[in-house]
């Protein structure tokens, strides 16, 4: 119950330890081009550019920065918490000038104050996470969509902890990159680094002054390969990761079979089941407003006087692995608990009960 990597749908992991067959395979190539067309129907995105690459969420991150950034861009970065900051210092090593809207930890930034940053400078690019696996914090993607339109600032909105499992509007919400992990709740073993582009992103690489300085990471280099796969052609740059891609089409199609919008709901109420069992059992969750929780995972703090190693060793004992804390500044005094892609109520009531059975062989 780790908030990634989840566990599989046997669907999935049965196309996963399938035979390897050629990049160039017709087979392939159509569910490559299949993937593409399903992601942009899972982002809401229809006009967009889908990208997938072997790699981790992180590398997501990475081409959404190398391609929109130039040396001396200014970037606004809205932090709720671990992953702000990486995206901080990924801009950096692009040369961007990056300043940083931090909010205090199980908060999110006030909608006010990122707008007086925005009035009172102007910004190429704007990042913020849409859940942090970190502080389990979700912020509203609408609010900064909204802003990042009115002051014609491109938003890149860092999903990894949140697509597939939380409700995603990227045209209605005017994000200009929405990005991901494939080992979350889109439910494929670790290892996509999956990325879709509006069309005011692609225009804005297009006019770059000056190159793209990740070879890997250069839309020039991937995007005739999309395109091409899409169109049921076979291309090559570099090799994909094919039966990782063979696992994501058959887990975008199970996403798009129980529909979007059931899926949110679904991860609403198994969500919302597990922080009221965790009221009851006295224990008080990172984010500070219901309202800014994640639905993908919580972050629960420990009892007084209950050590944090001990009880994960506890629940480990009922065959129930969370995780630790991962916020720096607070990172003995939480664990973690992830609850999306396919988990299911019977998950939740045993998670339950191990942390309530940690907590009474502790409390001894």
């Amino acid at each position: 119950m780790i908030p990634g990597p989840i566990e599989f749908e046997p669907a999935v992991l049965q196309a996963l330890g399938a035979p390897t067959v050629s990049h160039t395979a017709p087979g392939f190539i159509d569910l490559f081009g299949n993937c593409l067309r399903m992601m942009k129907k899972v982002w809401e995105c229809p006009d967009g550019q889908a990208f997938i690459m072997a790699g981790s969420g992180t590398l997501a991150m990475d081409m959404a920065g190398a391609n929109l950034i130039e040396p001396g861009d200014k970037a606004l970065v809205i932090s709720t918490g671990y992953f702000g900051e990486r995206f901080a210092e990924l801009l950096k090593r692009y040369g961007a000038q990056v300043k940083i809207l931090r909010a205090e930890a199980g908060k999110t930034v006030p909608e006010s104050e990122i707008e007086d940053a925005l009035r009172d400078e102007k910004f190429k690019l704007m990042t913020f996470t849409h859940v942090d696996t970190s502080t389990a914090v979700r912020v509203d993607p609408r609010l900064i969509g909204a802003l990042g339109k009115k002051y014609d600032v491109l938003t890149v909105l860092d999903g990894v902890c949140s697509v597939g499992g939380e409700e995603m509007r990227q045209s209605g919400w005017d994000i200009d990159v929405a990005l991901t992990a494939s080992q979350k709740a889109i439910g494929v073993p670790p290892g996509l680094a999956l990325l879709v582009a509006s069309q005011r992103a692609m225009d804005a690489w297009k006019s770059r002054k000056v190159p793209v300085s990740n070879y890997y990471c250069d839309w020039s280099n991937w995007l005739p390969i999309m395109r091409a796969y899409e169109q049921g052609r076979p291309s090559y740059f570099g090799t994909p990761a094919v039966n990782l891609i063979a696992a994501l089409e058959v887990s975008l199609r199970l996403i798009l079979e129980e529909g979007m919008e059931n899926r949110i709901t679904r991860h609403k109420e198994l969500a919302s089941e597990f922080r009221y069992a965790m009221a009851d059992l006295g224990l008080r969750m990172l984010p500070g407003r219901e309202s800014d929780a994640a639905n993908t995972l919580s972050a629960i703090y420990f009892p007084k006087g209950v050590a944090g190693s001990d009880f994960l060793t506890s629940m480990a004992k009922s065959d129930v692995i969370v995780a630790p804390g991962l916020l720096p500044s607070l990172k003995t005094e939480y664990f973690r608990v992830g609850h999306m892609g396919a988990v299911n109520r019977s998950d939740i009531v045993s998670t339950v009960a191990a942390v309530e059975k940690a907590l009474e062989q502790l409390k001894k």
